[in-house]
């Protein structure tokens, strides 16, 4: 039983970190990066479509995004979408192709996104704790484990707490590298 538990700790643990790179996925960069239009949707036939069903989205250069849709009367409703989705780009098009230049970030900016990556760190660093706090309730509630046993547990779990936190910090400090680097 005690097993279950933390077999099912650690992949709450996990799902948790998956969480935060995604988030961290979407901070703009500098470079170019696929991951900013995810949550992008596109009006399409009266329903909104995320823009990678109805278009091909690529990575022409390192601060290049071009978009070419499958049916060219979309153009202007894929740029109306990023507009209004505030990826902090603005969009240009010829007619058959949306491009997306992605501009160099200023060191005020780069200051502030590594802000946010904190802000973002310190917010998954707490659902890692919260998790720790309500599988330590488990293991306090559970009357059949001995003391002497159950401080064992604990003592485990929170190993296991201090270990994810940990990846939560490197995942962290690779993001605030990759954005402070010009």
């Amino acid at each position: 039983m005690m097993e279950d538990l933390f077999t099912e700790a650690t992949q709450n643990f996990e799902k948790g970190l998956t969480a935060f790179k995604k988030e961290l996925s979407r901070l703009r960069t500098g470079r170019a990066n696929l991951a900013i239009l995810d949550g992008v949707k596109v009006e399409y036939y009266g329903s909104p479509t995320p823009l990678a069903q109805i278009a091909s989205v690529n990575i022409s250069d390192p601060r290049l995004i071009t978009i070419k849709p499958w049916d060219k009367a979309l153009i202007g409703s894929i740029e109306k979408a990023i507009l209004a989705a505030d990826v902090g780009i603005t969009p240009s098009s010829d007619g058959n192709l949306v491009r997306l230049p992605i501009p160099p970030l200023t060191v005020e900016r780069r200051k502030e996104l590594a802000k946010q990556v904190s802000k973002m760190a310190e917010a998954a660093r707490v659902a890692v704790r919260n998790n720790r706090r309500d599988y330590k309730s488990l293991l306090d509630e559970d009357d059949t484990i001995p003391e002497d046993e159950q401080h064992k547990l604990v003592k485990r779990l929170q190993d296991l707490t201090d270990s994810y936190i940990a990846k939560v910090d490197a995942v962290a400090a690779e993001k605030e590298k990759e954005i402070m680097e010009q």
